[in-house]
């Protein structure tokens, strides 16, 4: 220990919120005091792709609806390219903020459909959005993966995917497919609990 410093114990963790949806995404709970609200154009109007509709519900491990939290989005353009990571649509952020209906406990939001990511040493990643979680009683947001349902060849080949060794666990991070909509639902805890990444 250096002489002369006094050291900070370090803070006790705590729960995000209770009003996380006021704080990080103020448009939704009705509250205009951004010029330009961060996080809710995911695209921009020059995206190229398929434009996709994702919809969910994010339960407790009673299976009611989780309604104050946040999920970010992150995600790749239709030709499999990161913002900052190469070059991209002009306006594509690839990032988006979203919560669900204070009513109902529904998220939904538009995107296009992301392309195959090179990842690390050159092996392909099947389309994904990459998804972080934030809400009341949640200590450490959470970090998940949503693949696309009619991505069956690209699925079976993706490492990450390859790693969860059980084929129902596998199941919890795949949305069911209707034409150019998608639904996801995520479980925090239970038997049906999503698969959530520790990155």
């Amino acid at each position: 220990m250096v002489q002369g410093l006094n050291y900070l114990k370090e803070s006790a963790s705590q729960t995000a919120g209770p009003y996380v949806h006021i704080g990080l995404a103020p448009w939704a709970a009705g509250f205009d005091i951004y010029r330009k609200e961060l996080g809710h154009d995911i695209t921009g109007p020059n995206a190229k792709g398929e434009r996709i509709t994702v919809t969910g519900t994010v339960t407790d491990g009673t299976g009611a609806p989780v309604k104050d939290v946040l999920i970010e989005v992150w995600q790749a353009n239709a030709d499999g390219v990161y913002p900052g990571k190469g070059a991209v649509e002009d306006g594509f952020r690839g990032w988006g903020r979203i919560i669900p209906d204070f009513d109902t406990g529904v998220f939904s939001f538009e995107t296009v459909k992301p392309g195959v990511v090179i990842g690390r040493n050159s092996r392909p990643m099947a389309p994904h959005l990459n998804l972080w979680l934030v809400a009341r009683g949640i200590n450490i947001g959470l970090n998940t993966r949503m693949y696309f349902g009619d991505e069956d060849a690209a699925n079976a080949a993706d490492p990450v995917l390859n790693l969860i060794e059980q084929a129902h666990r596998r199941e919890t991070l795949i949305a069911r497919a209707d034409g150019n909509s998608y639904h996801f639902d995520i479980c925090l805890q239970g038997d049906a609990e999503t698969v959530f990444l520790d990155v």
